[in-house]
């Protein structure tokens, strides 16, 4: 399970502050209005901003000593940050081995990974040979390889169209799911929240609470959510 215990994260007069549990393998959606602290959330817990205080724990082991690449933890934001001079393939495979020398074995786990996201004709590509749909398949797919208990999703699929951000939201949903991993996912959209994930953690006037069922609180907003929902 993911704890946030007694986390305290401020800076510039930013105040944000969370205690809280979420099962391991949940999914749950972080809402909230516009600059209220949901990617900061994401940031403390991945190990890119450091709390004044308080801890962040995975399975009951302290992870907020730790560096980001130390912590079992893969996040995916709004810039699928795929290398553009490498192949769809290799970037996929660097979750593996930065070096890319990787056996037969691996090869083929990046191969099928790149089938069963739909790029099994495209893994000699280029990012910028792709649509934006293309590579944030295959940014999911080096998410799903790299093998990591907790996947945090800052809006990664927001520059989409809508229906390919649905499909895009579902096919991460289901594979991840699937997987067993636990999910965080930053949405500024009601509909969204509600169609993906069955809890949320609510970020407003500086408390993260939750887990909250999302249907019930989304019927139900408390008034900072609700302003900011217009309802």
């Amino acid at each position: 399970m993911l704890q946030l215990d007694g986390l305290d994260l401020g800076q510039d007069g930013f105040v944000l502050r969370a205690d809280l549990t979420l099962p391991a393998g949940s999914l749950a959606a972080v809402i909230g209005p516009s600059g209220a602290g949901k990617s900061t959330l994401l940031a403390a817990i991945a190990g890119f901003f450091m709390p004044r205080a308080g801890r962040v724990l995975w399975q009951g082991r302290d992870l907020t000593p730790l560096p980001p690449h130390q912590r079992p933890v893969s996040i995916l934001f709004q810039d699928a940050n795929l290398f553009p001079h490498l192949t769809l393939a290799q970037n996929i495979g660097l979750a593996l081995r930065p070096t890319l020398r990787l056996t037969g074995a691996e090869a083929a786990r990046v191969d099928a990974l790149l089938v069963q996201v739909g790029l099994g004709d495209l893994s000699h590509r280029r990012p910028g040979a792709v649509s934006g749909g293309q590579a944030a398949r295959a940014a999911l797919a080096r998410v799903l390889i790299a093998d990591r208990a907790l996947v945090l999703l800052d809006e990664p699929f927001a520059a989409l169209g809508p229906a390919l951000r649905a499909e895009m939201r579902d096919l991460a949903v289901q594979m991840l799911s699937a997987a067993g991993r636990t999910v965080l996912m930053v949405t500024h959209d009601p509909a969204e929240a509600r169609a993906a994930a069955p809890l949320c953690l609510l970020v407003a006037d500086g408390q993260v609470t939750g887990p909250h069922a999302t249907a019930a609180l989304l019927d139900a907003p408390p008034p900072a959510l609700a302003a900011y929902l217009g309802t």
